[in-house]
Formats: structure tokens, sequence, C-alpha cells
């Protein structure tokens, strides 16, 4: 499956509107736990009501609290095979650093024909993985300050 990302950039009204909805929606989901398959959502208009999966508004309230502080988004399957011009843009680095984060074992990919591909998931653990290495970093170094009194 390839993916066509689309990303959506918030404007001011955007950001305001989300960060609004985004207290009602997080209280929403956690008064109402037991509720684990379905959420029911009333539309003011015309009160019809929409029964939507709870992951796909958990989903959702992410996308909102990114929206609210502002940032663009882009939605991903997990099974998506991106190009590596996509893998790069939505790690916001070059292509050729992540070529060379490919052709290091870092990330995994395989080739079609003469072409990288690249999974979705395969970017997500290696964001949580380069995340991981930066928190330990970045705990060796408090404790390294403290060690030597300087905090």
């Amino acid at each position: 499956m390839s993916a066509a990302l689309q990303p959506v950039q918030p404007g001011s009204e955007d950001i305001v509107t989300a960060d609004a909805a985004l207290p009602t929606v997080k209280a929403y989901l956690n008064v109402h736990r037991e509720n684990d398959d379905l959420v029911r959502v009333r539309v003011e208009e015309d009160g019809e009501v929409l029964t939507l999966p709870r992951a796909a508004v958990e989903v959702f309230t992410q996308v909102l609290a990114y929206m609210a502080a502002g940032h663009g988004v882009v939605v991903v399957p997990v099974d998506a095979e991106l190009t590596t011009q996509q893998a790069a843009d939505l790690l916001n680095v070059s292509r050729p650093y992540l070529i060379g984060l490919l052709e290091a074992g870092v990330i995994e990919y395989r080739k079609v024909g003469k072409h990288r591909r690249i999974k979705a998931v395969s970017l997500t653990e290696y964001l949580r993985n380069d995340d991981q290495r930066r928190r330990q970093a970045a705990d060796e170094l408090s404790a390294l300050t403290q060690e030597m009194g300087l905090a």
C-alpha cells in the first residue's frame, strides 16, 4: 500500500477551535472508560448521532492536541510504504541523511526495483528507539552533573 501524504496545517482559527475542543474530548474519554469499543457523537445542527470506534476518537484526540499546539498533522496507516522523500519529510531530515540511516541498517526498508520503500511502522520504531536513546543520554548527563556537584 502506498501512502499519499496529505498534511494538514492548522490556521489560527483551527488552533483556537482545536484548543477549545481538546479538554472536552479528553474528559469524555476519561469519564467513559467502560465504553471501550464505541463512542456516540451527536451532531448539533441536525441531532444525528454518529457511532465511532473509540480508537478513532483517541487518534482524533492526538490530532487535536497537535493542531492546538499549532503543528501540522499527517495521518499515515501503519502498513503504508513510503518513498525515501516521504519518510525523510516525516522525520524532518534530508533525503541523503535518511538514505544513510537505511544503508546503516538503522531503519528497515525493502527495495522495489531500484527504489527503496520504508514501512511507516519502521519509522515509528526508529523514532521510539531514538527518543529512548535521547532520554537515556539526558539522564546520564543529569547524573554526571549531579556527581560533579554542578546542579
